[in-house]
């Protein structure tokens, strides 16, 4: 099976009802340590860039652990507040926006303490 092809399959698992529920209840409890302990080198997503970023909860003023899939441009990491497509934003996004200051561990040196922000205009 060439790549694209790996990819195309592990994309509909994903997208399946099943695929769904082994990535929120299972593949995210997991990465949620599993990332950070070894620097952003493994997760349950094969192939995938993971990353997991800690913040701070805008109520609670808890710490937070959120893995995610991401991309980069440059030397930023890119992350995106869709929920899944779903028409609100996920509660992670309102944390990042009132406590900017975040750490991530993500693989190939990029974790570290980073400032998020909402891109604005033609970047968005």
């Amino acid at each position: 099976m060439s790549a694209p092809e790996k990819h195309s399959l592990f994309m509909r698992v994903a997208a399946s009802k099943a695929g769904s529920w082994w990535f929120l209840n299972v593949a995210n409890p997991i990465d949620r340590w599993l990332v950070p302990a070894t620097n952003g080198r493994l997760s349950s997503a094969p192939g995938k860039q993971v990353c997991v970023f800690e913040t701070v909860g805008a109520r609670s003023g808890q710490v937070r652990r959120v893995p995610l899939q991401y991309a980069t441009d440059g030397d930023d990491l890119v992350l995106i507040a869709s929920s899944g497509g779903a028409p609100k934003h996920p509660a992670w996004y309102h944390n990042v926006k009132k406590n900017p200051d975040v750490k991530v561990w993500a693989n190939k040196g990029r974790s570290g303490d980073y400032v998020a922000r909402v891109a604005q205009g033609e970047e968005r």
